[in-house]
């Protein structure tokens, strides 16, 4: 090759070379401009989302405890009892009937019987006896068909024969009578058989006294009579006075004697002894008969239970024969099938009584049911309000799912009438005259209209809010057609506040040691203070644990047991 021609080809390689290094540096360095264009955060971007047309739900969703109405615990007393109350005969089996008069089980030999009444049995009653329990009794007795006499509050020989006829209906022998009881009907009979005797002694006596003179006893005491006249007539005609003298006087006895012979013997004092024995057998007859009232069939307390109402079901029985008996032997509720939830305050402002409810059964089945009744929870640590919920014309299979579960209800409150416009909650901004507002994006001209977003602008419209429920509102613009389905409304912004925080981190490292001020700078989560409003580290869709949650229809809603959601109801 020719000496000039290498040397060209040397220079331009050494050119070429010189280009390319040249260029790679170029790419290394960084101006202080760039460097500071390049840090710039980059332009906000909005975030929207689309009108829509949807039809609009509140309603309050929690969860509740399947029961029988007014569970009642039997707890048979058993005062004076000398042995163990032990268990002797069988028991009923859970899901049972008790019905008015059924015997719930067997103690110590002796039944256990069910009786419709408020009045707990709280002691053994007996004839003589009177109050509210027994005038409760004696309604118990009489819809049995055992006849108590006049329905009253007085425990009557009566109700002892009714009590009697109940025992030998179930097949038991009538509760025995106490001993003291007893013995005092004993003496009442032995002090009536005493005055008995009295009596009858009294009128045998009185029947001996009381024989008069016979006839000849009668004709000879005339005679008498008519003799002393005769002789006093003669010897009035003889003019002896001696002999008128006693003539007289055997006139005068013999006349005594036919008045007594006529009028009968004295009999007072043996009348007299039979008035006080008849009176003295009168009192004891009375003794007596006050006696066999309190010796009539008694009613043990341990022998009968009072529930507020019958038929029952058995919903738990503790004991089994041979055990014994300490506390309540078994647990009966009403028939009829319940749901009981507790809401809050703000929830129970939503509902009322008569409201339709839906339970999702464990077998996920579907019924509805009604509210009916809403009261203030009662008892320890008790809060907010119970709602009872009680579904009917269940079949056998869901009322098997719903036995002592735990559900979940739900419970509309308020809806739109068929489709309204909605938009999420985050589209909602309050004017300076607290009017509701959202910022809807229109089309440009084709200039940046200061959104971030080229070829858009915003604007912001003024709405009427309605119902808000499941995380949306429902609007209606102010102004008519300002805003309609599919415009896109600002619920949001990308960009700069990530950019913004960036700046912020960077400010904070070059402040170093500068100590921030004011109680905001520490955070509740660090300090412990769950104050209204935090989210204590927890997602907007996510309840913490004091409070409910809110369905913004972005995917399941967590539940509690004890407190209810409301859908965000306005």
């Amino acid at each position: 090759m020719h000496p000039r021609t290498r040397t060209l080809l040397m220079i331009v390689g050494i050119a070429a070379g010189a280009l390319a290094a040249g260029v790679f540096a170029g790419t290394r360095i960084t101006s202080p401009a760039d460097a500071a264009a390049r840090a710039e955060p980059p332009a906000a971007s909005d975030v929207t989302v689309p009108v829509e047309l949807r039809e609009l739900q509140s309603q309050v969703v929690t969860r509740g405890d399947v029961s029988y109405t007014g569970a009642v615990n039997v707890e048979p007393q058993f005062p004076g009892l000398e042995s163990t109350p032990v268990v002797t005969g069988s028991v009923p089996d859970v899901g049972d009937t008790v019905r008015r008069g059924d015997v719930l089980l067997e103690v110590v030999g002796r039944p256990v019987i069910a009786l419709p009444g408020e009045v707990p049995m709280y002691r053994t009653l007996r004839p003589g006896m009177s109050g509210p329990d027994i005038e409760q009794l004696e309604k118990a007795l009489d819809k049995l068909g055992f006849d108590p006499g006049e329905v009253d509050d007085d425990f009557t020989g009566s109700t002892s024969r009714a009590v009697e006829e109940l025992f030998q209906d179930k097949g038991y022998e009538p509760p025995a009578v106490d001993p003291d009881i007893q013995a005092a009907l004993d003496a009442a009979d032995e002090n009536l058989d005493a005055a008995e005797d009295e009596v009858r002694n009294a009128e045998s006596a009185l029947q001996a006294a009381s024989k008069g003179a016979s006839e000849a006893e009668k004709l000879q005491a005339q005679h008498d009579v008519d003799t002393a006249e005769r002789q006093l007539e003669q010897a009035k005609t003889d003019g002896d006075a001696d002999a008128i003298a006693d003539a007289e006087l055997q006139l005068k006895l013999a006349r005594t004697n036919l008045d007594e012979v006529e009028a009968g013997p004295d009999v007072s004092a043996e009348r007299a002894a039979l008035d006080a024995a008849r009176s003295r057998l009168t009192e004891a007859q009375q003794e007596r008969d006050q006696a066999a009232v309190r010796a009539g069939t008694p009613l043990p307390a341990s022998e009968v239970v009072f529930v507020p109402s019958l038929p029952r079901r058995v919903d738990e029985v503790n004991v089994g024969r041979g055990d014994e008996v300490d506390g309540a032997v078994m647990s009966i509720s009403g028939t009829d099938m319940v749901v009981t939830v507790n809401v809050d305050a703000a929830s129970r402002e939503l509902l009322d009584e008569g409201m339709d409810t839906v339970v999702d059964l464990p077998n996920g089945e579907q019924v509805t049911a009604p509210i009916t009744s809403i009261r203030e929870a009662s008892g320890e640590d008790a809060s907010g309000y119970d709602v009872r919920i009680s579904p009917d014309d269940l079949n056998n299979e869901q009322v098997e799912a719903l036995r002592s579960a735990n559900v979940r209800v739900t419970i509309p409150v308020a809806s739109t009438d068929g489709e309204v416009l909605a938009v999420p909650l985050a589209a909602l901004t309050a004017g300076t005259g607290g009017e509701a507002r959202v910022e809807v994006q229109r089309p440009s001209d084709g200039n940046d209209g200061g959104s971030g977003d080229h070829g858009a602008t915003t604007e912001l419209v003024e709405v009427e809010v309605g119902l808000t429920a499941e995380g949306y509102a429902e609007i209606t613009p102010v102004e008519d057609g300002a805003v309609a389905e599919g415009d896109l409304v600002v619920v949001g912004s990308e960009g700069a506040s990530a950019a913004a925080d960036d700046t912020e981190e960077a400010d904070d490292s070059r402040s170093g040691d500068e100590e921030p001020t004011g109680d905001d700078s520490t955070p509740d989560s660090e300090t412990g203070d769950d104050e209204p409003g935090d989210d204590d580290g927890l997602d907007e869709d996510e309840p913490d644990d004091d409070g409910p949650s809110k369905d913004d229809g972005s995917g399941d809603r967590s539940e509690s047991d004890d407190e209810a959601t409301t859908d965000d109801a306005e």
